[in-house]
């Protein structure tokens, strides 16, 4: 409070003085994973709002960012990685302006690394983690900050949820496994990367917490058989009962109507092989195995065939006789 007011004096001072614009104050760079923001903030100035513009030097010439905003930042984020870069930035009103005041940046070596991401997964007494590099802003997604620096190492802490004793490690890869813990008890993680080459470390990620789980517990792949044997199981269960509803009608129907069937005799006679082959191959191959009984046929002689002289083949017999006639 003391020293907004001491600002807002000397404005005033400085404004009835000298008739001049107070620059803008407490200029700072805030560069987190390349996205290079100018902060600043505006003095005090009785006089009316104050417009701010703000520029970088590009082949020994300034180039304007931002002009005439009212805003108290500016986005850098479009610089080079690498080397240094002269930023400024003023307070204007009307035709009237504040000094320059100026910041020399290097994104490479200024930038802030982001909080790494990770992935926790929880098995047999142990923490299985992979690590997130964080991405570039105004990047490919595939394009991370690991990209940009040589030597990369996550340095990481681990606790019990609700001690103060911390476990530090570090890690040289993307993947790490915490084992030998204490199955059923809640463990939380968070990381930072390091950059040994720089002397420089990034901001700590969000604790993660995860359960441990006991290794007697089944893992993944028994529950996944289990429930895959259970399901074909009960398949089964449910054919079986419907086959046994099929019988069940078919019987009932049969008892009901039991339909046409064939003798018991001739089922006994069918059931002995056999008589099966007796039934279809006694059948007489030739006319030679024929037998036939004699057969007498009486036939009654009419006048006509007594008067007929020409028949020498028929055998005449008197009115009301009869002649044999063999076959």
């Amino acid at each position: 409070m003391a020293r907004s007011l001491r600002s807002w004096l000397g404005g005033c001072l400085l404004v009835s003085a000298l008739g001049m614009v107070p620059p803008p104050e407490n200029v700072r760079m805030n560069s987190v994973n390349f996205k290079n923001i100018l902060e600043w903030e505006s003095p005090a100035f009785p006089e009316g709002n104050l417009t701010f513009t703000a520029q970088y030097l590009s082949y020994r010439k300034f180039q304007d960012m931002c002009t005439s905003t009212r805003e108290t930042e500016c986005d850098f984020s479009i610089l080079s990685k690498y080397g240094d870069h002269t930023l400024r930035v003023r307070a204007e009103l009307a035709d009237q302006h504040s000094d320059w005041v100026n910041v020399t940046f290097c994104p490479v070596e200024d930038t802030v690394i982001g909080p790494p991401g990770m992935q926790v997964e929880a098995l047999a007494n142990s923490l299985h983690i992979r690590f997130l590099a964080p991405r570039i802003e105004n990047e490919h997604e595939t394009w991370t900050m690991e990209n940009i620096y040589n030597l990369w190492v996550y340095n990481m802490q681990y606790w019990k949820n609700g001690s103060d004793e911390k476990f530090p490690v570090t890690c040289q890869y993307d993947v790490e496994v915490l084992r030998n813990l204490q199955p059923w008890t809640t463990y939380c993680v968070q990381v930072q990367v390091l950059l040994p080459e720089w002397n420089k470390t990034g901001e700590w990620s969000e604790p993660v917490c995860e359960q441990i789980i006991s290794d007697d517990s089944a893992p993944a792949w028994v529950v996944v058989v289990v429930v895959l044997v259970s399901s074909v199981g009960t398949c089964l269960l449910l054919a079986g009962c419907l086959a046994l509803l099929w019988c069940v009608y078919k019987r009932t129907k049969y008892t009901v109507s039991p339909g046409n069937a064939l003798p018991q005799h001739l089922k006994e006679f069918l059931s002995h092989p056999h008589h099966n082959k007796l039934l279809f191959f006694s059948f007489p191959l030739s006319e030679e195995n024929e037998v036939f009984d004699k057969l007498s046929v009486v036939t009654e002689v009419s006048e006509s065939s007594k008067q007929d002289p020409g028949d020498s083949y028929s055998l005449r017999t008197p009115s009301g006789g009869v002649s044999p006639s063999s076959y």
